[in-house]
């Protein structure tokens, strides 16, 4: 197989929100790939894994150029996901490939990717309350290793289970454990973690996997690029615009792993799309329309110059109420 327009396409759609969220990377562009172009499921996940190692390197690099990447906290999460997806690798052959273990494997993904997206909304709407904002700067952040540490081994042994990746779970991870990072700093981190972790599972397909390198070539030329300008939007963007990307992609990845189907899946989210759509112009009107319709301040009496041509009036005071005696 050649390289396909129709795959270069879906894989830019795919690679845009993997550089701007460090999410969805598994969870859509494997689906995309055998539902919509009848790849094979076994080479879809190999060809997958393989363009990801070209992949996501693209995503780190800007990151780390821009100075939102904490080389420790990445050692600590690759210390527990590269031998915790070599230990999937080994339980996933333990069940013969079974598809029943790892669809339960998958559901259970989706089900806490879902639980996790919820908890991103409600820790929105606590933050905004609160009026805290997510200023810390990720060179300077307090290292929490058991946690880190811990957050890499559910990631690496779920890539080794299912042979998808693992960065929705990971990215809500990272949010909660470190509350006062922003959403982009967190991203790039979380990208450049993957880069080991990608190529020790893209090892192991091409090793026992069946591999197409026309689709594999396919998937780089569109996701590359896209995942270039995904990384550069989400090293500079505001951590506002950032976190409901980020929360979308994680609910779309949740309802796929729990077996949503293509198409309804697109009409949720499309309808998801137009709901905050609306949501947002009929928040920013009211605000245009308040900028707009202002009274420019009156000038108080006391302000008026003398040159205009008297003596200035006297300011009034609550003295003046006073009756005279």
């Amino acid at each position: 197989m050649g390289l396909s327009l129709y795959v270069v396409l879906g894989s830019a759609v795919v690679g845009l929100l993997v550089g701007l969220t460090g999410a969805g990377g598994g969870a859509l562009m494997t689906p995309m790939l055998i539902l919509l172009f009848s790849v094979k499921p076994a080479a879809a996940i190999s060809s997958d894994l393989v363009a990801a190692v070209v992949m996501r390197p693209v995503g780190a690099a800007v990151h780390l150029h821009k100075g939102t990447v904490n080389l420790r906290m990445v050692g600590l999460m690759t210390l527990g996901s590269v031998p915790m997806a070599f230990l999937g690798s080994f339980l996933l052959r333990e069940m013969d490939g079974s598809q029943v273990g790892q669809q339960h494997v998958e559901i259970a993904l989706g089900a806490a990717l879902l639980v996790g997206a919820s908890a991103m909304v409600l820790r929105y709407v606590l933050d905004r309350r609160s009026g805290r904002k997510r200023t810390g700067a990720i060179r300077e952040v307090t290292l929490r290793p058991v946690p880190t540490v811990l957050i890499g081994m559910i990631g690496g042994l779920i890539v080794g289970i299912t042979s998808v990746g693992a960065g929705s779970l990971m990215i809500i991870l990272l949010l909660f454990t470190y509350p006062l990072l922003s959403a982009g700093q967190l991203v790039g981190t979380d990208l450049t973690q993957a880069v080991p972790l990608t190529a020790a599972a893209a090892l192991g397909a091409l090793t026992f996997g069946h591999v197409e390198f026309g689709v594999t070539a396919s998937i780089i030329v569109g996701s590359v690029p896209a995942v270039l300008i995904g990384s550069l939007l989400s090293s500079r963007a505001p951590d506002k615009y950032i976190r409901p990307a980020i929360t979308f992609v994680i609910f779309a990845s949740g309802l796929k792993y729990v077996g949503v189907p293509t198409y309804p899946l697109g009409f949720v989210m499309g309808g998801i799309l137009l709901a905050g759509g609306a949501y947002w112009l009929a928040m920013l009107r009211p605000q245009r329309l308040r900028g707009r319709g202002e009274p420019a301040p009156a000038l108080a009496p006391a302000a008026v110059p003398e040159a205009a041509g008297g003596a200035p009036e006297r300011a009034e005071t609550p003295l003046d109420d006073v009756p005279a005696r």
